[in-house]
């Protein structure tokens, strides 16, 4: 399956190695210093086509996690009718400032397929099937 995407300057999505599943974004704008516990737009200037009943993800490096970098929505949606520039926006959440360059990896995009699942409103709770979790919420699978 092929991928178009439109990128124009020297920093286009690459995998890291043939295994890789994620393909790298890079920063493609000016040098900047994230303080702690602010925010920052990388820019990308990477535009893609991804195929029809697939989304692109847009996951976190561990290697800027290490660091106290974050994204700021954790994981982001990049639908398969979107044309616009992908957009990555970083968060310090670390104690001290980090410096992102120009070429610097700041996210990984995977690309998978999904279902589109027919939704079907239900007028009490009840309906819905019952399971041994039920309505067991946050540690209520225990270890």
């Amino acid at each position: 399956m092929k991928m178009r995407y439109y990128h124009g300057g020297k920093f286009p999505p690459v995998r890291g190695t043939e295994d890789s599943a994620g393909l790298d974004i890079y920063h493609c704008g000016e040098h900047a210093l994230i303080d702690p516990g602010t925010r920052f737009d990388a820019k990308t200037d990477l535009r893609v086509e991804i195929p029809k009943n697939h989304v692109g993800l847009i996951l976190p490096r561990s290697g800027l996690g290490r660091k106290g970098i974050a994204l700021v929505n954790t994981i982001g949606v990049i639908d398969s009718d979107y044309r616009g520039e992908i957009g990555i926006t970083l968060q310090n959440t670390g104690s001290e400032p980090v410096a992102i360059a120009h070429g610097d990896r700041v996210a990984q995009m995977l690309i998978m397929p999904y279902v589109k699942v027919q939704l079907e409103r239900v007028e009490d709770v009840s309906a819905l099937s019952e399971t041994k979790r039920g309505v067991g919420g946050f540690g209520s699978t225990g270890r």
